[in-house]
């Protein structure tokens, strides 16, 4: 109690599972889910949890191998080793502390987070919350208030189940991971555990609870969207809450790590006459890169004229000697019922708000896997639910957030990124000539979008709608660039 500092922090991600549950021949853990491996989101989370040191995998043995590839290509710094998980959940625990005591100093006592892989949705705050009550308590839970009624049931032979007793949902809690201990506790409850020839426990804190009764188990508020994938329905929930999810690019700490992070880059912006592009593209020269902006109305260029396209490419390329970052950021808006839109509507929409964007990727290709690049496309909150009087914009947003998510997959192999960045209202141009004037407080503006999209491009996301919302307004810059 009352410990002065945070001890070092281990996250031990389990990963023992064999996915038959789900009707897999492979671990659940290795299915993709917007467009990783399950596991590799659950890894990314420890990466870029600053309250965690390092990490320790403990995989079905006979997958060993596919993760340590996947930690390869994913340059994952935290991940200390993959090792072979036990057959029951307590055999890998066991394993997984007589390795994390293989590493231990004099004295050292860290606290150790098990995380089950499947539980890739896991947030940066139950991190925080369960590192920081270690400072306090030996053992921690994370877990949510239970919104259905829980009831105890006895079988009675042939007659099936019957209700027993009803327990006080206010008292009940659905338990999730991480449990969080200090490696001295959690060892000597598995210790004690050891000379049971009844024991058995389906997680660790039972057994804590069961072998150490006095060490009180402090409880960390969970979250709904910290779901384990283990049912068929649960991939595609986890997939659809992927999609949904509100990411964030870091933003950088000052003015001189972007004008050095962007310095001799080479940027593309395709639209960029007015509007978020031309804010792009002003903000990345202030930063020092070079910058090509092609457009209908300031270059000739047609996006959805994939000849042009790659001409417009060809040139970046012959000129600088090099294309690492693609930005899409053209687009039509045409409001009106579907049933009254003529055909040159219809095609010239779904050519610049689609096909465009899938010509531009086609081109980019060569040129962004030669520099490990990032391809950045937009697409609009109406992706979610298709808005009446403007379907062929909002269906064709839907297909550019399928898009990005399936060349991440795609190109992963070449380190190629590719990320739509999904703003609010934003006064731009195109809105206008839709929607007329409307109250400048009611709309984001387009120098809020480009510097988030700035921040997406130095990111390492890769797959990921990027929402850009005014109450949470990107960092405001400071200097001659903004």
């Amino acid at each position: 109690m009352g410990r002065p500092r945070r001890a070092r922090t281990t996250a031990v991600v389990l990963a023992g599972g064999t996915g038959q549950r789900v009707g897999l021949t492979l671990p659940k853990q290795l299915l993709k889910i917007a467009g990783r491996p399950i596991i590799e989101h659950t890894l990314q989370v420890f990466e870029d949890a600053t309250a965690v040191d390092d990490v320790l995998v403990m995989m079905t043995p006979d997958f060993v191998s596919e993760v340590e590839k996947i930690v390869a290509e994913a340059r994952f710094t935290k991940v200390r080793a993959v090792l072979p998980g036990g057959a029951t959940r307590n055999e890998t625990t066991r394993a997984a502390i007589a390795a994390l005591d293989a590493r231990l100093t004099g004295g050292e006592d860290p606290g150790v987070l098990f995380h089950d892989a499947v539980r890739p949705l896991l947030s940066t705050r139950i991190i925080d919350d369960c590192v920081r009550a270690l400072t306090r308590y030996d053992a921690v839970d994370v877990a949510i208030p239970s919104a259905d009624t829980i009831v105890v049931t006895r079988t009675h032979g042939d007659d099936g189940e019957f209700i027993t007793d009803v327990p006080d949902r206010s008292r009940l809690r659905r338990g999730q991971t991480p449990q969080c201990f200090r490696l001295s506790v959690l060892r000597r409850a598995y210790e004690l555990a050891a000379e049971d020839p009844l024991f058995h426990a389906t997680d660790d804190c039972s057994v804590v609870l069961r072998y150490l009764p006095d060490v009180p188990i402090h409880v960390v508020t969970g979250d709904e969207h910290n779901m384990k994938v283990t049912e068929p329905v649960d991939i595609f929930i986890a997939d659809k809450l992927f999609q949904l999810a509100s990411q964030t690019a870091p933003a950088q700490p000052d003015e001189a790590s972007y004008r050095r992070l962007l310095t001799g880059k080479v940027l593309v912006v395709f639209g960029a006459s007015y509007g978020i592009g031309a804010d792009v593209a002003a903000l990345a020269r202030g930063y020092g890169a070079t910058v090509f902006p092609f457009s209908r109305s300031g270059s000739g260029t047609h996006v959805e004229v994939a000849a042009e396209v790659e001409e417009a490419l060809r040139h970046a390329h012959t000129t600088a000697g090099r294309v690492d970052h693609v930005v899409n950021t053209a687009g039509i808006l045409r409001v009106g019922e579907l049933a009254h839109a003529d055909a040159r509507t219809i095609e010239l929409s779904t050519l610049v708000n689609y096909l465009a964007p899938v010509h531009i990727a086609r081109c980019a290709y060569p040129y962004l896997a030669e520099t490990q690049g990032h391809l950045l496309l937009y697409t609009s909150s109406s992706y979610t639910r298709g808005r009446a009087r403007y379907s062929l914009y909002s269906s064709a947003k839907a297909a550019t957030v399928n898009l990005t998510q399936a060349l991440a997959d795609e190109w992963a192999a070449d380190r190629i990124r590719v990320n739509c960045v999904n703003p609010e209202r934003t006064r731009t141009p195109m809105r206008r000539r839709a929607f007329g004037d409307e109250p400048a407080e009611s709309l984001l503006s387009s120098e809020a979008v480009a510097r988030t999209s700035i921040d997406v491009l130095l990111s390492p996301l890769t797959g990921h709608v990027i929402d850009v919302r005014r109450q949470d307004p990107p960092p405001a810059a400071t200097g001659d660039a903004a």
